[in-house]
């Protein structure tokens, strides 16, 4: 309702956030007669990501918000963390509602 009476515009549900990219390592590879082919990947770390309910722009400034039922145990804790990554390293501070 917000989005069609224009106060708030680009409104999109379940966005991703990679607050930390994966780590990968290269294995050498041999081909026929021992000579070098193009290396194969290994995915050493999986990337640490936050994926927000809703995003959406309201006077021109981005706004991220996540609904929250429950607060406690280690699942909010873990968005805690996230959240705090999230102001780290793309500047927003994530809303809880």
């Amino acid at each position: 309702m917000l989005q069609r009476s224009g106060k708030i515009q680009n409104l999109r549900e379940q966005v991703k956030f990679v607050l930390v990219p994966a780590i990968w390592e290269e294995i050498p590879q041999t081909g026929k007669r021992g000579k070098p082919i193009k290396p194969k990947r290994k995915c050493v770390q999986r990337e640490l990501a936050y994926w927000a309910d809703f995003v959406y722009e309201k006077d021109g400034q981005t706004i991220v918000e996540d609904a929250k039922g429950y607060k406690g145990g280690a699942t909010y804790r873990i968005f805690v963390n996230k959240k705090k990554l999230m102001l780290e390293k793309y500047g927003i501070e994530v809303r809880e509602v």
